[in-house]
Parts: C-alpha cells; structure tokens; sequence
C-alpha cells in the first residue's frame, strides 16, 4: 500500500477515524487531498471520504454520493465493512450509530433521532476530540514518526483489538455457559454458569454482559471463576433486586460479601454448593 488519501480542510470524526483504522494494517503515509482519477484507479492508494465512489476493490471509500434516504453511513462504517469487523463495531461500540447520524444527517437530525435538544450535542465534545480534528487538519500530509500520525495509529489498534478480543471473549462464554433455573416457587431465580476450564482468558466473566444482551436472556444472577483465586465469583445481573449476597457474609466458603449486596467470592467449587448460596442469597420468594 502507497498511501492513504481523504480530504482536505476541516477534519471530522469519520474520516479521522477510518484513518486511524487503515494505520493499524497500513503503515503509510496520509495525504490530505482531493483524489485524481490515478489516485481513484490506483488500489494501491486508499481513498477515504471523498472521490464519489465506494468501491471496496479498488480502496475507495466515499459515502457522500448514496442517496439521502439511505440508512446512516460513513466513511469509517465503510472500511469497518472492509475488515469485516462491522456488526461486532456496531454491537459493541455504542458510539458508532451516532456518529453515523452526525456525519450523514447532522447535529439537527442526530439530536433529533437521539431524542435531545440540540445543545446538547455540544456537550458531548472533548477537548481531545477538538485537538486531535484540528491538528490533523493543519497539514497536508502525517508521516509515520510525526505525532499525531502515531496517536492515530495507536487509536486504529486499540480499535481493532478491542472488537476482536471482546468477539474471542463472547465466543469463548457462549461455548461454556448454561442457564440454570435454581430454588423454588413460581419464579426461580435465572442463574447464568460458566464452568471454570483448562483454557480461561484472564478475566473469564468478561463478556458475559454482552452475551446475555446479544442473547436477549432474562437473568437474575451469574456464577463465574474467580480470576484472583480457585473459587467462584457470585453476582447480581443488571442490579437485579432478588439477590442480595450481603446475606452470606456468615457462610462457611465465603470470604468476601460485599455489603452492597451485589457480588460474593467463594471458595466452593461444586455447582451443587454454588446453587445452594445462590438460593441463600435469594430476597424474597
């Protein structure tokens, strides 16, 4: 790859952004012009946000040239697409549709849509925000070495590791959870277990939120490894209000209740017993 070109003059989120992601597989430079038609026909420059095309063989991803009754899109959307890594973006990075909004329909329609007075979009920005657009609209070309080339480089990775990471870890719950049913009445309690085995990321009870959201489950509690030590973790789902696990503090394999009620540690480790504390904690029938 030669290149990476998008447009001149002021800078905005979705073509910085869909810099940034280029830059964590493309160590090139960026150019920050209006493409010729060599630069359109060349595949071997991506450009971004500007040319009037979308034509992901070629490198070329514009969004401005689709109708205006199109769904909201963006040049970021449209190289998000490219690496295949658009649903997991839209699913778990709650940011994205609005900035989909505000580059396609503006800060009028986008408050709008999202049910706010305009003003308030103002307040969503940052100082960082307004830094980062600004400098790299000050020049017409960012080189690997110059700042904020590297800045968006780093911001591209984390990106991209961060949806990859988080699909390993909600493929890796869905392939070893079940969902219980545990104690009695009308309503038992709706437990979510993930069974500790040989192979655990870091930090096995992330993603479960995520999964159960995807899932659209119904859930009170969850019971995961503790990553700090050979027991289990026990926890209220969503601040659910029928489990209070301040009531196990006087439990035998217990060695943490948080007074809050809203997480327990364990040393247990047969389900059996998991279950039996769960019910313990139980508030109400």
């Amino acid at each position: 790859m030669k290149a990476i070109l998008t447009h001149p003059g002021s800078a905005h989120k979705d073509d910085l952004l869909a810099c940034c992601l280029l830059l964590s597989r493309h160590r090139v430079p960026i150019w920050r012009r209006n493409p010729t038609d060599e630069d359109l026909a060349d595949p071997e420059i991506v450009v971004v946000d500007v040319g009037g095309e979308h034509e992901p063989n070629r490198k070329n991803f514009d969004h401005h040239q689709f109708s205006a009754d199109r769904d909201p899109i963006c040049a970021l959307s449209l190289v998000l697409q490219d690496f295949g890594l658009y649903e997991d973006a839209r699913n778990f990075c709650e940011w994205l549709e609005p900035a989909e909004w505000f580059d396609s329909r503006g800060p009028f329609e986008t408050a709008k849509w999202l049910g706010v007075e305009r003003d308030v979009m103002n307040a969503l920005n940052s100082p960082i925000d307004i830094t980062l657009l600004r400098r790299f609209a000050q020049k017409n070309e960012w080189n690997p070495g110059d700042p904020i080339w590297e800045m968006m480089r780093m911001i591209g990775e984390d990106l991209v590791m961060f949806l990859r990471s988080l699909r390993e870890r909600i493929d890796y719950v869905a392939r070893n959870v079940e969902m219980l049913e545990v104690g009695e009445g009308e309503k038992p309690l709706r437990v979510l277990y993930m069974a500790r085995t040989e192979s655990m990321p870091d930090d096995p009870s992330s993603g479960i939120a995520r999964y159960i959201s995807m899932q659209g489950e119904e859930v009170d509690g969850l019971i995961y490894p503790d990553r700090r030590g050979a027991g289990y973790g026990l926890s209220r789902y969503a601040d659910s209000p029928r489990l209070d696990f301040s009531q196990l503090e006087e439990e035998h394999d217990v060695h943490f209740a948080h007074a809050r009620g809203f997480v327990a540690k364990t040393s247990a480790t047969e389900l059996e017993r998991l279950l039996e504390l769960m019910v313990s904690a139980r508030v109400g029938a």
